[in-house]
Parts: C-alpha cells; sequence; structure tokens
C-alpha cells in the first residue's frame, strides 16, 4: 500500500467520525508491517474527558486484535486547512507501541507530509524507560 491510499483510508474515516461538540472530524489509519490495516475516527463525548481520538481508535482496534509490536506507519486527516497533527495522549499512546513509526499528516486538500513518531515526540517515555538500574 502506498503513502497516499493509506492517506486516503483515512479520508474513508472522516464520515464515521462522532463530533457534535467540536464538529472536526478526524480519522486514521494504522498500517501493521504484515499489510493490515486498522482505521478508526474521533468519537465526541459530552464528558469531554471521555473522547477518544482517531489514532487511539485505530490503534486499541490493532491491540485488541493481537498487534502488539509490528506497527509501521499511520495515516491522520482532517478537513483542517493546516495538517491534523496528533495531540500529545495520542503520540504517547503510539510511541508505547512504536517508537520507529512513520507518521503521515494530512489537511483538507488531501496533501499530507511524512515524519517519524520520534520527531513528533522526541524524547518519548516508553517501556524501556521503566527499566530500573542495579
Amino acid at each position: 500500500m502506498t503513502d497516499r491510499e493509506l492517506v486516503e483510508r483515512a479520508f474513508e474515516m472522516l464520515r464515521f467520525s462522532y463530533v457534535p461538540y467540536s464538529k472536526f472530524p478526524v480519522g486514521a489509519a494504522l498500517e501493521c508491517a504484515d499489510g493490515t490495516v486498522f482505521t478508526g475516527c474521533n468519537v465526541e463525548n459530552s464528558a469531554y474527558g471521555s473522547t477518544i481520538c482517531a489514532e487511539r481508535t485505530a490503534l486499541v482496534k490493532a491491540v485488541s486484535e493481537g498487534h502488539r509490536d509490528d506497527f509501521v506507519r499511520l495515516a491522520v486527516v482532517g478537513n483542517s486547512k493546516d495538517y491534523c497533527w496528533p495531540c500529545g495522549a495520542c503520540r504517547q499512546m503510539l510511541y508505547e507501541f512504536a517508537p520507529e513509526l512513520t507518521v503521515l499528516v494530512a489537511r483538507w486538500d488531501h496533501q499530507f507530509v511524512r515524519l517519524p513518531l520520534r520527531e513528533l515526540l522526541p524524547h518519548g517515555f516508553g517501556p524501556k524507560d521503566l527499566e530500573q538500574g542495579s
């Protein structure tokens, strides 16, 4: 699957977003090493803290289906004028499972940029950071 195809899969998810409060739909598509793609959309809640982002929706779907250490690319898209960057919580969740992940971030006109997650979350905190010294 090309970068463009993954981005378009994420755009397909915008229609499923539940965004009665922000009116800001976001779609995501997470690709595994075997070519499996898990998609997600944002789902808002009147108790705002219970809202879940598209990126985390896709990630949780993948983990719940047995994928944990084989994520290679993620596309995140929105109808915004600027690129639809993942929030801090999403960056941290993604780093937990895939610090070497490539992230494709798109805007309303389907233009996108490609960059490593490590650039979005420099000095990220992951499982290895919990290892204790002797």
